[in-house]
């Protein structure tokens, strides 16, 4: 269920910074530019969050020999004039995010099919097709619009106009008491075959000290752990994934490794 509230988009992308950096790769530079004070938007943060993430994402898959990642933010007036070219957008006030990446960009056809359901130019299984296409369902439900500028050999910016709100910054709960820090050391191997999913996953447990070995489906997972001699202590499943569920792979793990642990994760609930 989501969670409308206001957001203030700078605020947003400087926490979520961190993140970012840690599932880019190194050798990608990644800029951030903000415009000074840009107005609240009405949003759910965790939606948003997600269309920052894929965004990021699909630049560095764009970039495979390195490049630079820049996300910008800004305010935009779109008047009728716009508006009569752009038939997907409505006149206003917007806040926008604009995600530029360096890398090998797209000819006509590809930007026609880029927000399309299953629709990849990445070799399986790099990429599902959802990825864009989540991006393009959060921004409708939000109001927004969303827009792809890219030619070959120059890059690909993605820009996302998001409605100014005219309400007042939603209060922010302050806890009793800040709890502890959760960190741990233990080996996790994870299995998801979404690769925005299973690249968030991997940075967030990396950071609280997990060590982490990912694999894309069951066949790999099972190959990982054949003859592996140092223990893994959790494994970290998806439930539905092609050709093997995640309760298929662990009743197939247990019989050589009965000392290991499972913890189901899945969107469909």
């Amino acid at each position: 269920m989501l969670e409308f509230v206001s957001i203030d988009l700078n605020e947003l992308l400087r926490r979520f910074e961190r993140l970012l950096r840690s599932t880019i790769r190194e050798d990608i530079a990644i800029s951030l530019l903000l415009e000074d004070a840009v107005p609240l938007i009405r949003g759910d943060v965790g939606q948003i969050e997600q269309v920052v993430m894929n965004l990021a994402v699909n630049a560095r898959d764009a970039m495979p020999n390195g490049g630079t990642l820049t996300i910008q933010t800004s305010v935009a007036e779109l008047d009728d004039e716009y508006v009569a070219s752009h038939p997907d957008a409505q006149p206003g006030r917007y806040v926008t995010l604009t995600v530029t990446d360096t890398g090998a960009g797209m000819d006509a056809e590809t930007r026609e099919h880029i927000f399309e359901p299953f629709f990849t130019t990445k070799a399986t299984p790099l990429g599902t097709g959802l990825g864009l296409a989540t991006v393009y369902g959060i921004v409708k439900q939000h109001g927004g619009t969303i827009y792809v500028y890219s030619e070959p050999g120059c890059g690909a910016t993605f820009r996302v106009y998001l409605p100014v709100s005219d309400q007042e910054p939603s209060p922010v709960a302050v806890p009793a008491a800040t709890p502890a820090r959760v960190h741990g050391s233990e080996r996790i191997l994870l299995v998801e075959d979404d690769e925005q999913v299973r690249e968030l996953a991997r940075s967030v447990l990396a950071r609280q000290g997990y060590q982490v070995i990912t694999a894309v489906g069951g066949a790999e997972a099972i190959s990982l752990m054949d003859g592996r001699e140092d223990a893994v202590d959790l494994l970290l499943t998806d439930v539905v994934m092609p050709e093997m569920s995640g309760k298929d792979l662990f009743d197939h793990l247990a019989v050589t490794h009965p000392d290991l642990r499972v913890l189901y994760m899945s969107g469909y609930t």
